[in-house]
């Protein structure tokens, strides 16, 4: 059930700086992420934790971390713990999010995805949802995501 995606993270994380690599390959394969500079700290069937650090490139008018870049890192992380978690022969795309902001996000945030449902290897397509929780430093949440994952056969 291994994925290209996780076999490459197991293969950098044995490397040093290997997560700092892996989070730049994944920029590299889609670029728009790199505008946030995440850091991947854990990944494994069913749960992917990246990082953003608090710095002006993603501050808002108010001082805190901007919104879109919260938002950012629940998709990239959502997205790389779902093609983790799907089997082979299934695909995924996102196809809606919602969010809740919490309370000010400032420091560094830590993004964590989980499926809300068992992913399984299907004949036809099917929802996945997944959740995406963002904590501050001190652990408290200030931050919530529900990305909805279209998973379906690949063809």
């Amino acid at each position: 059930m291994s994925s290209n995606v996780l076999a490459l993270y197991r293969k950098f994380e044995r490397m040093p700086a290997g997560r700092w690599l892996f989070s730049r390959a994944v920029c590299l394969k889609a670029p728009y992420f790199a505008s946030i500079s995440p850091r991947f700290v854990a990944l494994e069937p069913g749960r992917c934790e990246a990082t953003l650090r608090h710095r002006r490139r993603v501050t808002n008018h108010l001082g805190t971390v901007h919104a879109i870049a919260l938002c950012n890192l629940a998709e990239l992380t959502a997205g790389v713990m779902t093609d983790a978690t799907i089997p082979p022969s299934m695909r995924w795309i996102p196809k809606g999010m919602t969010v809740e902001y919490l309370k000010k996000a400032t420091g560094t945030m830590h993004g964590i995805a989980t499926p809300d449902i068992p992913v399984v290897e299907a004949a036809s397509s099917y929802d996945l949802p997944v959740s995406v929780v963002v904590n501050n430093d001190a652990g408290e949440a200030v931050f919530r995501a529900r990305i909805a994952m279209w998973v379906s056969p690949r063809k």
